[in-house]
């Protein structure tokens, strides 16, 4: 905690002292892309090449990553309160943030609780539409790693158990800046598959193509941020066969990030307004993506207003 006392308090969260590696690093990627345009050609003329960018979707990206570095903080503030009381109060007992095994328990115990809420956003469809967002590019680029969602009130809930179980509420931020930190390098086509036992702990640019895949042996596959050992414990891993096609299973037809944030909250509005049961209503919600009451389809009612992946 000393340490993080010596710096300024805006560069205290690793991800913003990693925007500018970000950038330089897009940048690069950006350029390449362009060089190597002809030489990455799908041979589908309606398909983006491999690490291909159109300027329109990675601005629309960038714009969603900078407003979510303030609505992220905002909700860190929040959490910072409810945090600090569960610590104080609740916590059995109170780890040291000076004890190297308190960082493993802060990394780990974040990125297993990550992996819960990254599978449970893909399920439950009410979380869904706060992180369809992030899927909704036909890109695969270090842009798409910016394009983040604005609520984070999901994962501030996850965190709970972490600052319960005694770990100091500024380490779990740390921690997951940390995670996101991570999960950026690996949304690229231009890095292959890596060396066997990395692939087999890690989260690679590999293995995230597959969980950007709207291809149907990819849906809701490889939800792990820094380990893809969770996928493998829990049933959940898919190995790259093929170039995934990337985006969701119905495409967006907007660069309004504002749209794009917001567009699945006001099919679920119009879902429910349109059932008249209330555990239809309540699937509508809390479903998963796409669900739809039994025998609707064969009784002539209209499918979901957006059937997302």
């Amino acid at each position: 905690m000393e340490f993080l006392d010596l710096l300024p308090p805006q560069m205290r969260d690793p991800v913003l002292f990693a925007v500018p590696f970000f950038l330089l690093l897009l940048i690069i990627e950006w350029t390449a892309a362009r060089k190597l345009e002809h030489l990455s050609s799908s041979g589908d003329p309606g398909r983006p090449g491999p690490g291909a960018h159109l300027a329109r979707d990675s601005w629309a990206s960038i714009s969603m990553g900078l407003v979510s570095i303030f609505t992220m903080g905002a909700w860190k503030f929040l959490a910072l309160l409810g945090y600090a009381a569960i610590y104080a109060y609740l916590a059995p007992w109170q780890l040291s943030a000076t004890q190297w095994y308190t960082w493993v328990i802060a990394i780990v115990g974040v990125d297993l609780l990550f992996y819960a809420y990254h599978r449970t956003a893909h399920r439950v469809r009410l979380i869904w539409a706060t992180h369809q967002a992030h899927h909704s590019s036909q890109y695969f680029n270090f842009a798409t790693a910016l394009r983040q969602k604005w609520n984070n009130s999901g994962e501030i809930l996850m965190w709970i158990p972490l600052p319960l179980l005694g770990v100091p509420p500024w380490m779990v931020f740390v921690s997951f800046s940390i995670s996101l930190v991570y999960q950026f390098w690996i949304h690229t086509e231009r890095i292959g598959k890596l060396w066997r036992p990395i692939e087999f702990v890690f989260n690679t640019p590999s293995h995230h193509r597959v969980h950007h895949g709207m291809d149907q042996q990819y849906l809701d596959k490889n939800y792990g941020g820094i380990l893809i050992i969770w996928d493998r414990l829990f049933g959940t891993f898919q190995s790259e066969l093929f170039r995934p096609h990337y985006g969701l299973t119905k495409p967006v037809d907007t660069f309004n990030i504002w749209k794009l944030q917001t567009r699945e909250y006001a099919a679920i509005g119009r879902d429910v307004r349109a059932a008249r049961r209330i555990r239809d209503k309540l699937g509508y919600i809390f479903g998963p993506p796409g669900w739809l009451p039994a025998g609707a389809a064969r009784a002539g009612d209209q499918p979901p207003a957006y059937v997302p992946r």
